[in-house]
């Protein structure tokens, strides 16, 4: 529970005031921030690991290879020319890598 420690304190004389109406309805208040759910429906929308998932298309949109970015022959990341550390036979190495 979030502790607001520049609002004003109690002191013992208003924590006695509290009724126990009050009381019963701040414990009221805390349950009822809590949502129905239809639990079929919510398993619906969750994929378990080794799933069939032949019938599912994957999209994927391949860029060109940029002016200010090159491959690492080690690791085979697209890096920024900024991390480019070595060039040997032609093939650029990441600072990584080195």
């Amino acid at each position: 529970m979030a502790t607001d420690y520049d609002a004003p304190r109690k002191n013992d004389e208003e924590t006695n005031e509290d009724s126990l109406e009050e009381l019963k309805s701040r414990r009221n208040d805390k349950n009822s921030g809590k949502v129905d759910e239809d639990e079929v429906e919510a398993a619906e929308s969750f994929e378990l690991p080794g799933a069939d998932l032949s019938h599912e298309e994957l999209t994927v949109r391949v860029l060109p290879k940029q002016a200010n970015e090159f491959t690492c022959a080690s690791c085979f990341l697209v890096k920024a020319t900024s991390q480019l550390a070595e060039t040997k036979n032609g093939q650029g190495y990441c600072i990584d890598c080195v």
